[in-house]
Order: structure tokens, then sequence, then C-alpha cells
């Protein structure tokens, strides 16, 4: 099995590779928690329960004796209680459907997106998104920023969320022109976006792509004034047996290619039997190549 590690999480044997790729994470994920370290090195792991819940406490433990030990640096212990990572979204009277809203855009311009801040904002966000998004709620992978989508009139449309990139997805990697060592160093230079819901009752022509230029303005400065740590791509996956990427088209984000069917964070080929999704990235630089090949 493993070579060259007596390190063991759960019983199971950590191999040099994954203690690699484990400071590669640490190393990339700058800005976040240990408590998200842990849950992004479960979700590439799949160290999880067999409830499905991330085996997050052990997982923090395990990397705080590895940081004691010296192979890996963490950040800084944040003050208060960990987070714990939802095993289950609450159903609740504020996230039930509402009457149907609709109309031609420019009447609910300007739109703003209202940044999850408080637990209560958290729960709900969690909620609709659980709800209404095809995919429903799941830890995000890494670093991540959530949003409400307002009308001029404050009334709630939506629901976004940008997280950190995939792994390895060759047709973009091939865009990109970038080698692994590259890819290592400049990976949270990318940012995806991995949830994006307007609400079933809400029916606004071109509202999507309104929303999605407004994000293009907004997340560069959010993300770095969260991370430290300025995006130059933004990405997104678009399952193609269910959408087509209309909007994303109209915002004029690339189509680089499609997965080959696995998570975006599979970095052993073996999740298999997922649908193939359609890779579109928007660069926010003119030299975003060589800024990641950098």
């Amino acid at each position: 099995m493993a070579e060259g590690t007596s390190e063991r999480f759960c019983g199971y044997h950590v191999s040099d590779r994954e203690i690699d790729d484990i400071r590669e994470i640490v190393s990339s994920c700058n800005g976040i928690s240990r408590t998200e370290l842990a849950n992004t090195v479960c979700e590439l792991f799949e160290w999880k329960r067999p409830t499905g819940k991330l085996k997050t406490v052990e997982c923090r433990q395990f990397l705080e004796d590895l940081h004691n030990k010296g192979i890996i640096s963490l950040p800084e212990r944040r003050a208060g209680r960990p987070a714990q990572v939802r095993a289950k979204v609450k159903r609740t009277e504020n996230a039930k459907r509402s009457k149907e809203i609709s109309g031609p855009v420019k009447q609910f311009l300007p739109l703003s997106l209202i940044r999850i801040e408080t637990k209560a904002q958290r729960d709900l966000w969690c909620e609709y998104v659980d709800r209404y998004h095809y995919l429903g709620y799941r830890t995000p992978f890494g670093a991540q920023l959530r949003y409400f989508v307002e009308s001029r009139n404050e009334r709630r449309l939506g629901c976004l969320q940008f997280s950190s990139p995939g792994w390895k997805m060759a047709a973009r990697d091939k865009w990109i022109g970038w080698n692994d060592t590259m890819r290592k160093r400049n990976l949270q230079m990318v940012v995806n976006n991995s949830r994006f819901l307007i609400f079933p009752w809400v029916r606004v022509k071109n509202l999507a792509s309104s929303i999605l230029a407004l994000a293009i303005r907004k997340i560069p400065d959010d993300w770095e004034k969260q991370y430290g740590i300025r995006p130059v791509i933004l990405e997104t996956l678009v399952d193609q047996s269910r959408y087509t990427g209309t909007c994303y088209k109209a915002s004029n984000w690339i189509h680089v290619g499609t997965t080959a069917g696995r998570g975006r964070m599979d970095r052993h080929h073996a999740r298999h039997g997922q649908s193939p999704k359609e890779i579109y990235v928007y660069p926010l630089t003119s030299r975003f190549r060589e800024e990641l090949r950098g």
C-alpha cells in the first residue's frame, strides 16, 4: 500500500503522495481556517462517515499532529469554536416558494450581491440552495464566498457561491498551458463559480447574464480582501445533460472543453459515472496566462 510514511488517519495508512497533496492544499489555500482545510482534505480523500458526513474533527486533529511534527505548516488558530460541517440542512418557512416574480430585467436594476456573513444568512442561503439547486447544498472545497442576489427594491432573486477551483481539469489546464509545478503554485488564482441559483419563481429574461456581469466586477476585490490572492480567472462547470450554458456564453465566458465525467477534485481518476461537464472560463486580466505560468 503506502510506502515511506508511518502516518495513519483513522487506521488508514497515509502515503507519501497523499502527504504531498496535503502540503499542496495547505500552501495553496491561503487565508482559510484549519477547519476549512480539514474539510477540503476530507473531500479530496473522501474521508467520510457511513452517513456521508466528513470526518472534519478527526482530520483537523490529524493535520495538527502533522503540524506539530513539522511535516506541514498550518495557519494560526482562529479565535472561537471551529465551525461544524452541516450534516443536514434544516427546512423552515423562511425559504418556502414565493409568488412569481417577472418583468423586464431593467425593472430590477441595479442588482446587488449581498455577502453572506452572519449565521442567520448562512442558514437561509444553505436552505435555499439545498431546496432549489439541483445539486443541493454540499460543503464547498477550500475557500468560499457566498451571496444573495437582490434587486433594487431588495427583493431576493437567487444565490451565488464562488469557491476554490478544480484540482485538475485536463481541458482547462491545456488551455492555460501550465505544467504541474505552475498549477500547484498558482492554482488559487483561479476561482470556481460552484453554485448559481435563480429561484424557480423568478422569471426575468437576461437576469442570469446581468448577475454574472456584476459578479465579474465584484468577486476579484472581495476574494483578494478575504484571502489575500487576486484571482485572474473565473471558471465554472455546466452539466450538459441539464443546461446549455447560455448565460455564460452571453456573458462572454469561454468554453474550453469537457470534463471526463469525474468529480473536479478527483485526483486518482476513480470517480466514474458522473455526467461530463462543460468547462467555461472568464479571464479577469489580459495577462492571465503569464500570471498563471509565472
